[in-house]
């Protein structure tokens, strides 16, 4: 059975995955400036997140390959303990056991729990829709689907986390949709949310912010307004990092500055460089020509699961690649979107090249999932 999976396992994918991963990798050496640090076994360079990156990435490896080659149809089965172990998680985190950094409570044991929720409602979605396919349309199905899905939004909402919710919003829509809706629940979304797209937008132009003010916390509007009048010469403390992001991309034009030779990165003036703006990193030591590259990688290795979705043998191993594309793609538009100072600062890694154990463990774990459906194949007559 091994050696059957072999013959199907895609190598191409996993190649332009690690391929993802050592251009983070050389960025964040560079956001860290580890070519300062003496390379050897010291304090200083090995609790880098250079390091860091390079252990969760190995353990990301066995991740990936334990998700590959443990039947993802065993795992739907889990579906409900994987569902209640995540709501758990996410209870703890803001329990007194929960972890504090920069006033936001995200970490517990060492790890973010709002990173596993990615996974776990992957799978649960999944096997959700694929159970109740004769019943998706109804409207107590969608129901149910929709409030199961919002309760952990919601303690990821607390955390607080927008970025992260924003992402389990985004796995429900893709799943759901390729769960084969019915147009008519499309178009009664449509009428509700253009209302309220119009409304917020008259909000947003009026400059009041009565509703938004309601809405999100002070800070969170404060990103939105400052991105509205988003001006490269202000001063506004609000948009320093996504100015400077624009600036150091802008700065490295066609080939870029050269490793370790980003004058915004290696002075500091984007803080958390490592983590939500290496795609300024990229931008301004490699060049418009590097930020292609990684645009093309992401779309090659989000192109190459969406053939692996439509190649699957059931509609359990579709909606979980169909799960797993929803998550990098919405990721990957929002960083480069913030990096480019075209959206709103949410804090969104970018995945494989974003500094960061959970969302590693987590991303390597979900290209697993996608190479166990891809070599899964049908029984021949012969097979037992």
């Amino acid at each position: 059975m091994l050696k059957k999976k072999l013959l199907y396992f895609d190598y191409l994918l996993v190649f332009m995955v690690f391929c993802m991963v050592i251009i983070g990798i050389t960025a964040i050496g560079s956001a860290n400036r580890i070519n300062t640090l003496e390379i050897g076994f010291n304090q200083e360079f090995l609790s880098s997140e250079f390091m860091n990156q390079i252990i969760w990435f190995i353990i990301g490896i066995a991740g990936m390959l334990l998700a590959a080659f443990i039947d993802y149809r065993f795992i739907a089965k889990l579906y409900i303990p994987i569902y209640i172990v995540n709501l758990l998680l996410l209870l703890l985190v803001l329990s007194p056991l929960g972890k504090s950094i920069n006033n936001v409570k995200r970490w517990i044991f060492g790890i973010q729990p709002s990173e596993f929720c990615k996974i776990f409602m992957i799978i649960f979605i999944a096997t959700f829709i694929d159970k109740n396919k004769e019943t998706i349309n109804e409207f107590k199905t969608l129901f149910i689907l929709a409030l199961l899905t919002l309760i952990p939004v919601v303690l990821i909402k607390a955390q607080p986390s927008l970025s992260a919710s924003l992402v389990i919003l985004a796995i429900l829509v893709f799943q759901i949709f390729a769960g084969n809706l019915d147009f008519k629940y499309i178009k009664i979304l449509l009428i509700i949310f253009i209302p309220i797209a119009v409304i917020l937008a008259i909000d947003i132009l009026s400059g009041k912010y009565f509703i938004l003010s309601k809405i999100l916390k002070d800070y969170q509007l404060d990103r939105i307004i400052s991105i509205i009048s988003f001006d490269l010469n202000t001063n506004d403390s609000s948009l320093y990092q996504t100015k400077n992001s624009a600036w150091a991309i802008g700065s490295g034009q066609l080939m870029g500055k050269g490793l370790f030779n980003g004058s915004m990165n290696q002075l500091n003036y984007i803080p958390y460089s490592h983590n939500d703006f290496i795609f300024a990193v990229i931008g301004e030591e490699f060049g418009f020509i590097g930020c292609c590259i990684v645009i093309l990688l992401s779309l090659l290795i989000i192109g190459k699961c969406l053939i692996i979705a439509n190649k699957a043998i059931d509609t359990l191993g579709m909606l979980i690649v169909v799960g797993v594309v929803g998550m990098l793609a919405f990721q990957i538009f929002v960083n480069i979107g913030v990096a480019t100072s075209l959206l709103p600062n949410t804090g969104m890694p970018f995945p494989f090249l974003s500094a960061g154990g959970s969302s590693m463990l987590i991303n390597m774990s979900c290209i697993g999932l996608v190479l166990n459906v891809a070599m899964t194949r049908p029984k021949n007559l012969f097979e037992k």
